[in-house]
């Protein structure tokens, strides 16, 4: 059994002092655990559970789970919470396949597999985990000019807020008419790149500076006005 806790940017030393030792300490006591080991990394505390043998693993992880929550939350930093790893992983693979197909591509037999197959299978009996390795996660990847956004005064963080602000779907109230009540909600979810032209990123002088066209790479300001130079 293993509890995992992460700790961004704190040295090992810190680690073990502030979080590996308070949790190694609370589950010590732990019902038929034969063994605790704690180690610390940087930034991140791996705890060992070793329990006796034929001890029932979902007894046992409940258990590890009571303790978790039993220990004081005023020993552990702030922001800090252990978790418990998954009773199997990709090392104990015991049976592979392929998913293939002639009309396909490789993002299409991934997007298939996370979204269909993956889920039947691990509704199988006996299976703790389908782990997908391969093909292509379907993803947009928005590529910055630096030129053009410095020449707006745009930064990184403003032109990821505004594709975040496009990317969601947002609910309004209801109005009826005729007795009838209509949920107003508007939809932005990305579908397709061509979703992403026209987000607004800035303002300057009352003129917003939207994204281009696909694809295009330069920003643009959506009416009249002179570009900086």
């Amino acid at each position: 059994m293993i509890v995992f806790t992460d700790y961004p940017g704190q040295a090992p030393q810190v680690v073990e002092d502030q979080v590996t030792f308070p949790l190694t300490s609370a589950l010590l006591s732990v019902p038929k655990a034969k063994t605790v080991r704690g180690v610390s990394f940087f930034g991140v505390s791996f705890i060992y559970v070793i329990f006796d043998e034929g001890t029932d693993i979902y007894w046992a992880r409940s258990r590890v789970l009571e303790y978790l929550n039993a220990a004081p939350a005023q020993q552990l930093p702030q922001g800090v919470t252990p978790s418990l790893g998954p009773d199997a992983t990709g090392v104990g693979w015991v049976y592979e396949y392929a998913l293939t197909g002639k009309t396909q591509d490789l993002a299409q037999l991934r997007s298939l597999q996370d979204w269909h197959l993956r889920y039947a299978l691990a509704k199988t009996e006996g299976v703790s985990e389908v782990a997908s390795v391969g093909g292509f996660v379907k993803q947009y990847a928005v590529v910055a000019d630096p030129g053009g956004c410095g020449a707006y005064g745009i930064t990184l963080g403003q032109l990821r807020s505004a594709v975040e602000s496009a990317n969601m779907d947002v609910g309004g109230r209801t109005i009826e008419l005729s007795e009838t009540e209509f949920m107003i909600r508007g939809r932005g979810y990305i579908k397709s790149p061509h979703d992403l032209d026209g987000v607004m990123l800035s303002a300057k002088d009352g003129t917003p500076v939207c994204c281009p066209p696909w694809p295009m790479s330069k920003p643009r300001r959506t009416s009249g006005g002179a570009s900086p130079n």
